[in-house]
């Protein structure tokens, strides 16, 4: 049914039944996009997810099934991209795609004329689209990235929740809707890996902003 539905919408669309047929697809190059089910024959989404996520950083968006706000969070948490709870309407799949689509790999398709975004020991390769800290590779999903990516710009200022999430994932932000939450959750941790400059701070009624603990002066966001 979705294939039939997003065919006339303009994408190439390749129809796999099972996790392990999934993973020898992407062992045979990169899809722009996958939209994976969390129940697969063979193997789950989520160990689809985990194994795909070891070597790339292919956007993906999890389908989980009604009311299991477990499975989404699990899933953001290990990587996930977005996810749509079922059951959903072809049409907003299709709008989810795209915003996906746009954010990873710029506004519009096209990458941005300056090369990078630095901030304090945090670098953003925009056309490598990597993110960099002290030459460590964070490995960031594309959602986490685009998140990091808004926090640096902001240069310290406080970015709403209702700003980050238009910004970086392309919808407004519902009550129910945790999924920012989790991505920042995911970004602390791997910022913590690396460094204990550079923290990402909640703003308590406004939203989030990354700070510095250095004598060594204020940094500046720089493309």
């Amino acid at each position: 049914m979705l294939v039939e539905y997003l065919v006339p919408e303009g994408f190439a669309v390749e129809l796999l039944n099972n996790g392990m047929a999934a993973l020898e697809r992407l062992a045979h190059g990169t899809p722009d996009l996958v939209v994976l089910d969390v129940m697969l024959p063979e193997l789950s989404g989520f160990e689809v997810l985990r194994r795909v996520r070891a070597t790339s950083a292919v956007p993906v968006i999890m389908l989980t099934a009604r009311g299991e706000e477990v499975d989404r969070v699990v899933g953001l948490e290990m990587g996930a991209d977005d996810y749509l709870p079922k059951p959903f309407s072809p049409r907003e799949l299709v709008a989810r795609i795209k915003a996906v689509l746009r954010r990873s790999t710029g506004e519009g398709g096209a990458v941005s004329s300056a090369s990078s975004v630095q901030w304090g020991p945090l670098r953003i390769d925009l056309r490598a689209r990597c993110a960099l800290v002290n030459d460590h590779d964070l490995e960031l999903t594309g959602a986490e990235m685009r998140i990091l990516e808004q926090l640096m710009r902001a240069d310290a200022k406080a970015v709403t929740r209702e700003e980050l999430m238009m910004r970086a994932l392309g919808r407004r932000l519902l009550p129910t809707d945790r999924s920012l939450d989790t991505h920042v959750s995911n970004l602390r941790r791997k910022l913590a890996k690396y460094t204990e400059r550079v923290t990402l701070q909640s703003v308590r009624g406004t939203g989030y902003a990354l700070a510095l603990s250095s004598a060594r002066g204020t940094p500046g966001a720089q493309s």
